[in-house]
Order: structure tokens, then C-alpha cells, then sequence
């Protein structure tokens, strides 16, 4: 062949090939274009993602099982929190091993600009959606390590995370907007939280309550759909195995449920005591002075202890649940291990460990039900029959008082099951504890982690949008501003009663000095003293003012505490410069109008019924 030919048939295929970089752009310009503004395509999306999220979540599920038994030496079937023929020697060993390369592996992502770690509740609550997926791979993995070791957390966090992360990755590229990016969220943690408990309804629900925040007819069609899909995928992978099988009805009586009220009230302080001792394991280890690399090999240590006495409390407490259903320990021993597992949790999370508390509050929840079961049969041997629904009464307690999922709790137990009339009395222990930590202690385990950040999320509620609306917006830059050598009387002259409300008053370096009510700069009783007073001796309240940076809510809140309507709006806290002035009504009506346009525009007017109530304030 000539070089001519040669050169122009070489022409001609990076010709097509160019044609077809052009087309495919284009294709996918116009995919990404038409799942903007497609609720059908965003479903679609859904669930092709999560038949994925389910695949992953089988996988993962797998790796942690084969750790389990490597690192522990377990035969055939046993699962560890059975707690069943565990080499104590791996007890003693792997937890510090693991918590030690769990530490390390902290440490060099730290020195190589690793920021904090967003989560799915975080995201939609601050983020509109937005969540790294390196991030979420790097915390799964970390789940993995820690619960491989036999940290006593489960592996939810980093399945939820990993879900969410995903679907928020694809939402990005597809440029979905804040309120879908939030859905698609939502989305993740269900089909991953469905897959690894083989209960779809569960994982919509636990989307909807703690990812979410609230129902809507617009996103149940995706989340139902990921969470099914996910199910379907991890079921077709691996024989469908519920967390715990109740074989035989449960027989209720109706003494029970006035039983299951009182579990409630016991399930909501277990709960809660749940929850800060993971705050009082933190402090110790500070107030230790323990490096944060060590930490976790430390906490290590402590669950060995624990361990070598109370095997059963390693893991995620996966196993021991069905054991316990299947085999009755007597009320002592319960108690002793219910005490060991509350102390373990608190020391894996405390320490280092990641991993969430959803599957370990589970088996808090069924030890606490079986031990309230035994103490009640002493008293009445006849509802020893009832032991089963019991330990699932306090399950569902005490697991929704902790994670903030009352629901998803209840269809948990219903999936599970399929017995009403034991899912009746779930209901009634659930309502109980929830709304007793709610009223009382008003966090679950998220938020509470949340507030002792400093972060002010009570619930995946979008706020994030409050923190653009900021007094730079809402504030008036014509304030009326006068030196503070000026006398009385020069300033009554100057403006006339009637002509202005409030003016701010300058010290001579052109500072803030204070603010000055005309009403009462106009009051007869100044009238001896106008000619000689100056304005800045009249001048009140100098260190309180806005600053420009400041959302809505933090300056609605200044008003408040201050009880005034006008408030001026500085520079910054060292120049003192007048920049504007801000009102109350202002920033009340300007709040109330977009908290508003923001419901209409997520919820498009189809709001089924809320979780909580809308950000105040």
C-alpha cells in the first residue's frame, strides 16, 4: 500500500474515531440531561444501583465472615458472638492487633490530608446530598478492619456509608438537583441496610426516618425500589437468612402489653445510658493522655478482657441472637453479659473502633427482653410461654431508642416474624422508649455523636441551605451612623422624633460604640442635659451586633436573647466598622418565606407526614 493511501485511510479512522467521542458526549449529555428532570429515569437509576449496592454488600459481608474465621479459628458454621469454642488466644491477640493496624492506617491518612468523614445524615442534613465516595470507601474499609478484629459494633455504618456514597457519587455526575441528590442518598443507606438484613421494608424505612427525615410520595417509588432490588440481588448470592427465625406463633396474653409498656420505660434508660457511655469511654481515654494511633489498640485491650469472660460480646452480636432465642440463660448470667456488651460497645466506639450500633443495640435489646422475661417469670411462672415475644419486644425497644428508627424497628421484627399480634406489642415498647429518649435525653446515637461535635443536626432535615442565608443578605447598608462626641441636642436637631427609630453611635477611632433608642433620646426628661451630654455616654449595649458571615438562625436567635428589633451588623469583632443594620422582622419574614419555598419545592406539596418537626428559629 502507498503512503498516501496509508496516511488518508489513517485519516479517515481518527476521523470516526473522533465522530464517535463526539457521539458518545453527546449520548451522555443527554442521559445526564434527561435523568435531571426524569423521575422515571431517576427510579430506573435506582435500582440498577442497588441490585449493585446489594452485590457489594454480599461481598463484604463474605470478607468479614472469612476474617472471623481466620482470625479466630471458628468451625464450620459457628459465627462469633456465638461466642461458641473460640481460640482464647485469638481473644487475647487480634482485637489490640487490629485496633493497633486500625490505628495506624488513622494516622497515615491524617498525615496525608485526609479531612473528616461525612456521613449520610450529615450529608443530607448540611451537604444537600453531597458525599465523597474515596471517604466512604476509606471508613468501609475501616469498618471492615475493626470488625473483623471482633470490635463488639456491627457492620451497618460502613455498608450504609459505602450505599450512600455511591448513589451520592452518581447523583453528582448526574448534576441531580439538592432535593434528588438528597433522595438518592436516602436511596443508598436503604438498599445497603435492606441487603444486610434481608428486609426490604426495614431498609426503606431507615431510610426514610434516619436519612431522610420525613416520608414523601416522591421518594418512596427510588428508595423502595433500591432497597428491594438490593434484597433480591443479595438474596439470589447467598440463601436468604433472616437475623433471628421465631418458629411457632407467640402466644400473647393481655397483661402483656401493660408488660410491654414498662419494657419501654426500662429499654429508653438502657438506651440512653447506651449511648453516653460511649461519651465517658472518649473522655477517659483523654483524660489518659493516650495518643489518638493508640487508642483503638487500647480499647483493644479492654474488649480482650471482656472477651476472655463473656466471649459473646465480640462482633456484632449477629449470632447470639438466634442463640439466645434458641437457648435460655438463666436471669444472672443475662444480666452479667447484657452489662459486658453495653461496656464493650462503649469501648469499641470510644476507642477508635468504627462500626455502628444498629445490629449491637439488636442484641442489647434481646438480652435485655430475656432477662426482663426471666425476672417476670419469677413472679409469674405462667408467661414463661411468652419468653419469645418478650426478647423481641425488647429488641425493637431498645435498638429504635437508640438509632432513632422507631419504624424500621417495628418491620424488622414484622419481616422477621410475620406474627401481628407480637408486632402489636413491639409497637407499644417502641413508642414507649422512643418518645422517652426523645423527650428526655432528645438525641439518638447519631445526633448525640452529632452534639458532641458541635454540630446542631437534630435529624437529616435540610439546614444546610440556612447556613447561605446570611445577615451579608438580609442587612440594610444605609444605617444611621453618628460620632459619639456629637451632643444631645445637635442629634435631636439632626433627626426630628418620628424621623428614625435607632442610630449607631462611632467612637473617635470611627468604631462601634454602642446604639441609641430616639424614643428616648427624644425623652424631656434629657432636656437639662442636652446641650453638655454626648451621645456615646447615652450609647448602650457596645459588644452586641451582628457580623456579616452569620446565618439567619444565629441572628434571629441574637435578637431573642436581646430582646430588640434592630441590631447593627460590624465588619468584624476587631475593625468595628459599621457596615449596615439588620432587623428582626426582616430576617423573621425573610426566614419563614424560604423555609417555606423550600418544603413547597422538596416535597412538592405531596408531604405524606414528617419525622420531626422543621428547623426553628
Amino acid at each position: 500500500m502507498k503512503p498516501e493511501a496509508r496516511s488518508l485511510r489513517s485519516r479517515s479512522a481518527l476521523s470516526q474515531l473522533t465522530e464517535l467521542a463526539r457521539l458518545l458526549r453527546l449520548a451522555t449529555a443527554t442521559i445526564k440531561r434527561d435523568l435531571r428532570s426524569s423521575d422515571v429515569g431517576q427510579i430506573l437509576a435506582c435500582a440498577i444501583i442497588g441490585a449493585l449496592t446489594g452485590g457489594i454488600v454480599d461481598f463484604l459481608r463474605r470478607i468479614v465472615e472469612l476474617l472471623h474465621k481466620t482470625n479466630f479459628h471458628l468451625r464450620g458454621n459457628l459465627m462469633l458472638s456465638m461466642g461458641i469454642d473460640i481460640d482464647r488466644l485469638s481473644i487475647a491477640i487480634v482485637p489490640a492487633a487490629g485496633g493497633l493496624l486500625l490505628g495506624l492506617l488513622a494516622m497515615a491518612a491524617r498525615r496525608y490530608g485526609a479531612g473528616d468523614i461525612v456521613d449520610p445524615v450529615e450529608a443530607n442534613a448540611l451537604y444537600g446530598g453531597r458525599m465523597s465516595l474515596r471517604d466512604s470507601i476509606r471508613l468501609t474499609t475501616a469498618t471492615v478492619i475493626s470488625n473483623g478484629a471482633g470490635a463488639s459494633l456491627g457492620m451497618e455504618a460502613g455498608y450504609s456509608q459505602l450505599g450512600a456514597g455511591l448513589y451520592s457519587r452518581i447523583g453528582q455526575y448526574l448534576r441531580l438537583r439538592r432535593t434528588d441528590q438528597r433522595m438518592f442518598v436516602t436511596a443508598g443507606a436503604a438498599a445497603a441496610i435492606a441487603a444486610a438484613f434481608n428486609a426490604p421494608l426495614a431498609g426503606a424505612f431507615y431510610g426514610f426516618e434516619l436519612i431522610l427525615g420525613n416520608y414523601t410520595i416522591n421518594a418512596l417509588a427510588p428508595v423502595a425500589v433500591a432497597a428491594v432490588s438490593a434484597t433480591l440481588v443479595q438474596r439470589a448470592l447467598a440463601p436468604p437468612e433472616p437475623w433471628f427465625a421465631v418458629v411457632g406463633h407467640v402466644h400473647l396474653d393481655t397483661q402483656s402489653y401493660l408488660l410491654f409498656g414498662l419494657m419501654g420505660i426500662l429499654a429508653a434508660a438502657l438506651a440512653i445510658a447506651a449511648m453516653t457511655s460511649v461519651t465517658w469511654s472518649e473522655r477517659l481515654l483523654r483524660q489518659a493522655k493516650v495518643p489518638d494511633w493508640m487508642r483503638p489498640a487500647i480499647g483493644g485491650l479492654v474488649l480482650s478482657g471482656i472477651a476472655l469472660y463473656f466471649p459473646q460480646v465480640l462482633g456484632s452480636g449477629h449470632g447470639a441472637i438466634q442463640y439466645h432465642f434458641e437457648i435460655g440463660w438463666a436471669l444472672v448470667p443475662l444480666l452479667a453479659l447484657l452489662a459486658a456488651k453495653l461496656i464493650a460497645a462503649a469501648v469499641s466506639v470510644g476507642s477508635g473502633f468504627r462500626g455502628g450500633l444498629f445490629s449491637s443495640s439488636l442484641f442489647l435489646g434481646c438480652l435485655f427482653g430475656a432477662a426482663f422475661a426471666a425476672a417476670v417469670t419469677l413472679l409469674m411462672p405462667e408467661l414463661a410461654r411468652e419468653r419469645t415475644a418478650f426478647m423481641l419486644v425488647g429488641m425493637g425497644s431498645v435498638a429504635a431508642a437508640i438509632v432513632g428508627a422507631p419504624l424500621t424497628m417495628v418491620f424488622l421484627v414484622l419481616e422477621a416474624t410475620g406474627d401481628f399480634p407480637v408486632t402489636v406489642g413491639v409497637v407499644v415498647g417502641v413508642v414507649v422508649a422512643s418518645t422517652i429518649v426523645r423527650l428526655t435525653f432528645g438525641f439518638s446515637f447519631s445526633t448525640w455523636r452529632f452534639h458532641q461535635r458541635g454540630l446542631g443536626i437534630r435529624g437529616a432535615h435540610d439546614i444546610g441551605w440556612i447556613t447561605d442565608l446570611t445577615v451579608n443578605r438580609l442587612m440594610r447598608s444605609d444605617p444611621k451612623v453618628v460620632a459619639g462626641d456629637m451632643s444631645v441636642d445637635m442629634l435631636r436637631r439632626r433627626y426630628p422624633p418620628g424621623s428614625v427609630k435607632r442610630v449607631y453611635v462611632t467612637d473617635g477611632d470611627g468604631k462601634y460604640a454602642g446604639s441609641l433608642d430616639m424614643a428616648k433620646v427624644h425623652d424631656p426628661a434629657l432636656d437639662n442635659e442636652a446641650r453638655t451630654a454626648t451621645v456615646e455616654a447615652l450609647a448602650t449595649a457596645p459588644d452586641i451586633f451582628l457580623l456579616p458571615g452569620e446565618n439567619v438562625r444565629a441572628a434571629l436567635t441574637r435578637f431573642e436573647q436581646n430582646e430588640t428589633e434592630s441590631l447593627p451588623v460590624l465588619s468584624s469583632r476587631s475593625e468595628r466598622e459599621i457596615v449596615g443594620y439588620m432587623t428582626e422582622a426582616y430576617g423573621l419574614r425573610r426566614y419563614t418565606q424560604e423555609l417555606e419555598r423550600r418544603r413547597s419545592a422538596e416535597l412538592g406539596e405531596r408531604d405524606l407526614f414528617s419525622i420531626g418537626p422543621l428547623p426553628k428559629g
